[in-house]
């Protein structure tokens, strides 16, 4: 279960969550009628199947998969109108990652400091869906969108990232600096919603110290001892002891959300525009 997740909790230990596709959940809650922010459902790589008790509307956005209804084809990117007791299956993946599950009216579960969204790393919202879950939907209060079909992004082919070096760059070699900025990495199978992990080329240190645990953000690049660059995405730690070298631009990390195992990742420097 996501939304946009949970803010203004970090000095509390409380991550912000939340869809790792933002734009993803944005669609299929306009496609549905529902105000951008309302909850539904992520999932990942499997898919789902759910049987409404009640007549609705549902979309599904995110990486392309097949949808049934009833065991009849129905429209990805679109809206769907679900009979009260027919079965919505949403397939795997046919490319990307995860996949996105918009009901009219949102699922109506109690929020947690503000935000419906399941953490997986602090345990905080609806606890991971399991076969016959029950979920309240909400009433729907909009329209769905009067549209066959919308173009949305491929999932990447390659992932690029744009970095801003810091606050702990000066900690790694110049040499490992340039590994960083130059060679290709690869989406590692053990990524997950805490951080995307890669594998390539270990960054080496130039300051062998330990280092005091201090405040991550979201796109974080921490480099644990193995050397593997490590991109902490919605439900990272708010605090951590390995050293960050870069910081993504939020804007790339949608992408990072659709990068299979296997993708090909490249970090570029980016450098930050002057005001004046």
């Amino acid at each position: 279960m996501q939304d946009l997740g949970r803010y203004g909790h970090a000095h509390l230990g409380v991550p912000r969550s939340g869809a790792l596709d933002p734009p993803a959940l944005r669609l299929v809650n306009r496609l549905v009628g529902n105000p951008e922010g309302a909850a539904a459902l992520e999932t990942t790589l499997d898919g789902c199947a759910v049987r409404p008790r009640r007549a609705v509307t549902a979309a599904v956005a995110g990486a392309p998969c097949p949808v049934l209804v009833d065991g009849r084809p129905a429209p990805w990117g679109a809206p769907v109108r679900v009979p009260a007791g027919a079965l919505l299956e949403v397939g795997r993946v046919v490319s990307g990652v995860r996949s996105y599950v918009a009901f009219g009216g949102g699922v109506a579960v109690e929020p947690v400091l503000g935000s419906r969204s399941t953490d997986l790393l602090s345990g905080l919202g609806p606890a991971p869906l399991r076969e016959g879950t029950v979920l309240p939907l909400g009433p729907a209060t909009g329209r769905a969108a009067p549209v066959d079909g919308v173009p949305t992004q491929a999932p990447p082919a390659e992932l690029v990232l744009r970095i801003r070096l810091g606050p702990r760059d000066d900690w790694f070699t110049s040499a490992a600096l340039r590994t960083l900025a130059t060679r290709v990495y690869r989406v590692s199978a053990a990524s997950n919603r805490i951080g995307l992990r890669t594998e390539g080329p270990p960054l080496e240190r130039a300051v062998s110290a330990e280092l005091p645990s201090e405040g991550m953000v979201t796109g974080a690049v921490q480099v644990p001892p193995d050397g593997r660059p490590l991109v902490f995405l919605a439900d990272h730690p708010t605090t951590g002891g390995y050293p960050v070298v870069a910081v993504v631009a939020e804007r790339d990390l949608p992408a990072a959300a659709q990068a299979a195992p296997g993708t090909p990742v490249r970090f570029v420097a980016v450098r930050h525009r002057s005001s004046g």
